[in-house]
């Protein structure tokens, strides 16, 4: 029993993953090449993909929605554990990254499960809605800038049907959301963020301790 969340140390979340994480060959190739980038640190921990992959199951998504793809771990790791037919839509800017996730979506077989749309997302979203998507995605996932977090959730709540699931990464930001000296601009638009859906009752929302700490929010 505990009062709270247990805190991570280095040596026990190395044991949390090694009793707990079954990444494939395919997830850890995809996480050794972006760890060869300069901007790794924009990679989800191996042990969040997972917990994503077991939402994708629990709520019988086939249709994902991702803004911000990186180099397509979460993606990979969300498409692998869809039904035939089950399709993840992930938007970025970056060809040199996505180029990255292509090669290894390919390289797993889940290229067919995967549709990149490489323009800016704002743009994107707005193309789902006129062509029909409102009301059809099953799960979303918003890993991207955070001056536009909330213009983005307000565009999933739109995409998202009834009792779909949206997934708000980096809601911790590494802790500096609760350091008082830290004002800097992504550190306040992400307190911002926290605090706006807090108050919002078009959802049920709980926040989780996994990697840098993710939210999700139940459409009611």
């Amino acid at each position: 029993m505990g009062k709270k969340t247990l805190e991570l140390n280095d040596g026990l979340y190395d044991y949390l993953l090694s009793v707990s994480l079954r990444e494939n060959a395919n997830l850890k190739a995809l996480r050794d090449a972006t760890n060869q980038i300069e901007m790794n640190v924009m990679q989800i921990s191996p042990d969040q993909g997972q917990f994503m992959s077991m939402l994708v199951k629990l709520t019988g998504a086939k249709n994902i929605l991702e803004i911000g793809t990186f180099t397509g771990y979460s993606a990979l790791a969300m498409a692998q554990s869809l039904p035939e037919g089950g399709k993840v839509i992930t938007c970025d800017v970056s060809e040199d990254w996505t180029d990255i996730a292509k090669q290894h979506w390919m390289m797993s077989g889940m290229d067919s499960k995967i549709q990149l749309c490489l323009a800016p997302a704002e743009q994107t979203l707005k193309e789902l809605l006129e062509n029909e998507y409102a009301g059809v995605i099953d799960l979303a996932f918003i890993d991207a800038d955070k001056q536009n977090q909330w213009k983005y959730y307000e565009y999933c709540l739109q995409l998202l049907r009834p009792g779909g699931l949206i997934l708000i990464d980096n809601v911790l930001w590494d802790g500096k959301v609760a350091n008082p000296e830290d004002n800097s601009e992504c550190t306040d638009d992400i307190r911002e963020f926290n605090k706006k859906l807090f108050k919002d009752n078009r959802v049920d929302i709980s926040m989780i301790p996994v990697g840098d700490g993710i939210t999700m929010a139940r459409k009611h």
